[in-house]
């Protein structure tokens, strides 16, 4: 039960970094998306576009590792090479996830919000596929 909670907790992560990606790399000049960002007009939007640009494609590295790390975890049988390199790039994309959530806690209290919605989810993947 412990591997399949891991794979849903592990899959919503990378798929809500991919859709941090559409936002950041996609729709980032729309209003709606760069509001949501915290972004105060169309002008500064424009200006910090290509760093959205490039920050989104972190995101989707980041997915694209946690789902290939998955299907590796499914691939093989338990205690497998395969097994084992599935293991630690889920540990390390969810890692990584976790770890830049907290990033963006560092700059200020306003970003809790944002900051636990990019977090949560990867630090419960990670935490079960310790124990999966």
């Amino acid at each position: 039960m412990i591997p399949i909670l891991a794979t849903v907790f592990g899959s919503l992560a990378a798929l809500l970094h991919v859709y941090i990606f559409v936002m950041e790399s996609v729709q980032w000049s729309q209003p709606r998306i760069w509001r949501r960002f915290g972004v105060p007009d169309q002008a500064t939007a424009d200006a910090t576009k290509p760093m959205a640009y490039n920050q989104g494609f972190y995101n989707l590295f980041l997915a694209i590792g946690a789902i290939i790390g998955i299907v590796l975890f499914w691939a093989a049988g338990p205690d497998t090479p395969v097994d084992a390199a599935g293991r630690a790039l889920v540990l390390f994309t969810l890692g990584s996830m976790v770890a830049a959530a907290l990033v963006l806690l560092t700059t200020g209290m306003k970003y809790l919000r944002p900051a636990l919605i990019q977090g949560t989810l990867p630090l419960i993947g990670f935490v079960l596929f310790l124990f999966a």
